[in-house]
């Protein structure tokens, strides 16, 4: 039963992360990031977020950074929006899945094209 609570909130969370990140988060560091997933601890008092952001290390590095500023505004603006007794400490993680699929997917393609040269 308290799977499902965690799976439930982890879920509410990464919608709420999403809007509040798109649409309030004012941050000029903050580039074009996407909230792939929540992992939410069975306390529920910690959410470790994960994020896909377009563009060169130094922008990640920089978007990671200005979310772990902001950390304190969105886990304040995520406690108007969600009813919990205690709101969870946030972790921002990099998910690398998009990437490496990418990767994965260029390499198939260079395959199908070198053993079909005339496609």
């Amino acid at each position: 039963m308290a799977r499902v609570r965690v799976g439930r909130v982890g879920e509410q969370i990464k919608k709420e992360l999403s809007q509040i990140v798109q649409s309030e988060l004012k941050d000029p560091r903050i580039g074009f990031l996407t909230v792939t997933g929540v992992e939410v601890t069975n306390d529920l008092s910690l959410a470790r977020v994960y994020l896909s952001v377009m563009g060169t290390e130094e922008q990640k590095e920089a978007t990671l950074k200005a979310l772990s500023v902001g950390t304190g505004y969105i886990r304040s603006e995520l406690g108007k929006r969600i009813r919990l007794r205690k709101i969870p400490e946030l972790q921002f993680k990099f998910d690398a899945s998009i990437d490496y699929g990418s990767h994965i997917d260029n390499l198939l393609h260079k395959l199908n094209q070198e053993g079909n040269p005339s496609v």
